[in-house]
């Protein structure tokens, strides 16, 4: 079992940053893709990013691409999620998950954890 615990989010102006970082625990998480999704009050959740074990592959949602960088160190069994430039629309529960590859589709996630309220006020 993969134990996901995410930490990082708060309250932040527009225009602000923010990381993200997911830690794991159990069993590790060094060969496995993660992934970075969100999810707003009254809509579905949403891709924001991924990355392969090996941190070579990344995938963005467009709505994130060149404000967010998905990033891991293995060593530490931690992925991160920095985020620049931050928009009101980025508010929402973020959550990390892992998989065996890189994905924007959700349900090709294992593992999740219980997520991290950013809120952007404009």
């Amino acid at each position: 079992q993969v134990q996901l615990v995410e930490s990082g989010g708060g309250l932040v102006q527009a225009g602000g940053s923010l990381r993200l970082s997911c830690a794991a625990s159990g069993r590790t998480v060094s060969n496995k893709a993660m992934g970075w999704f969100r999810q707003a009050p009254g809509k579905e959740r949403e891709f924001v990013a991924a990355i392969s074990w090996t941190g070579t592959i990344t995938y963005y949602a467009d709505s994130v691409k060149g404000r967010f960088t998905i990033s891991r160190d293995n060593a530490k069994n931690t992925v991160y999620l920095q985020m620049n430039s931050l928009k009101p629309e980025d508010t929402a529960v973020y959550y990390c998950a892992a998989g065996v590859t890189p994905s924007r589709n959700g349900p090709s996630y294992d593992y999740w954890g219980q997520g991290t309220q950013v809120t952007v006020s404009s």
